[in-house]
């Protein structure tokens, strides 16, 4: 009987010993590697778009700068493929990373593969675009965004547009994705300084953050609105197809247009008087705040909420650098 009692003794240990492997193995790399420097995945959206080649220059520079986490950039090859953001956010779930920072293409689509994300125990900051309030409250999501007041900047853009043009002038609004929060808000920020300046909004069409969709788009609108006097277009590579389409159509210096984002290529056209104005929100530095704040939020145990506002700043050939 004693005999029988200590082999069971030492098979229970056995079985105790394999379990406590089991379970070591299983832990999320995370956890296994608490010494290890965290491991963060930045998705962005277009890499076409110089603002998020910046973005990522910037990221990339901070990653050296800080050298106490490793990073993962990844973006998506047009403004439209949406599919690949949930795809990296799917990659970064499977590979157990400390933290996701991303500037979603879709507001409402994104919300599903963050909440999974937070649910496999990742830290995730949201950033540059905001994730949509009512998706968030229906999948039980409290996550802060880190960016800009799109709204206002649009705004001061749109206020610059309606001093130089005056009451009664006929402008056009370029929109960005449909579903993105920040398209809204720019979209809503020309609108209230076009209210403010009575100016007449004869079209507000999407052109999805793209240069020639929004060369082709503009022609057409002009072609039917020759009278055209000024574009707010949200964002600066829109604000270059539309200046490529008022060259071609031999009304250089007679529309005036602003934009958003103050990518290099834009400040010699607002230097040669082609572009009035854009806004600057500081993407490299912004990539940078966001990285930052879910390393602290990691390490506290503690997940980001509320709106953590980053700079804005309208650029004219007064103040271009």
């Amino acid at each position: 009987m004693k005999l029988r009692l200590n082999r069971r003794a030492a098979a229970l240990s056995v079985l105790a010993a394999s379990f406590g492997l089991l379970a070591a193995t299983c832990l999320p790399v995370h956890a296994q590697q608490a010494g290890a420097k965290p491991r963060v995945g930045l998705v962005m959206k277009s890499l076409a778009n110089e603002f998020f080649k910046n973005m990522t220059e910037g990221a990339i520079a901070h990653e050296k700068k800080r050298g106490d986490f490793t990073l993962k950039a990844v973006g998506m090859q047009s403004e439209t493929d949406f599919d690949a953001q949930t795809a990296a956010v799917e990659n970064f779930i499977t590979q157990q990373y400390d933290v996701i920072v991303i500037a979603p293409a879709d507001s409402r689509a994104m919300v599903a593969p963050v909440a999974r994300a937070l649910k496999a125990g990742i830290t995730v900051v949201n950033f540059d675009v905001a994730l949509d309030p009512a998706a968030m409250k229906k999948a039980g999501l409290d996550l802060a965004f880190v960016g800009p007041d799109n709204r206002a900047g649009a705004k001061m853009a749109g206020d610059e547009l309606a001093k130089a043009l005056g009451p009664g002038a006929k402008v056009v609004i370029i929109e960005g994705n449909p579903g993105a929060d920040n398209a809204l808000q720019r979209k809503l920020g020309f609108e209230d300084a076009a209210k403010q300046g009575k100016l007449n909004v004869v079209a507000s069409q999407t052109a999805h953050w793209e240069t020639e969709e929004a060369n082709a788009v503009f022609t057409n609108i002009l072609t039917a609105n020759p009278d055209i006097k000024g574009v707010m277009a949200a964002n600066d590579s829109m604000a270059l197809g539309v200046a490529k389409a008022i060259d071609a159509a031999g009304k250089s210096g007679q529309i005036k247009v602003v934009g958003f984002d103050n990518i290099p290529a834009i400040r010699p056209l607002i230097k040669s008087g082609k572009v009035l104005a854009t806004v600057d929100q500081f993407g490299s530095q912004m990539a940078a705040n966001a990285i930052d704040q879910g390393i602290k939020a990691r390490k506290e145990g503690k997940q980001l909420k509320g709106w953590i506002k980053t700079p804005i700043e309208l650029v004219t050939a007064k103040n271009l650098k």
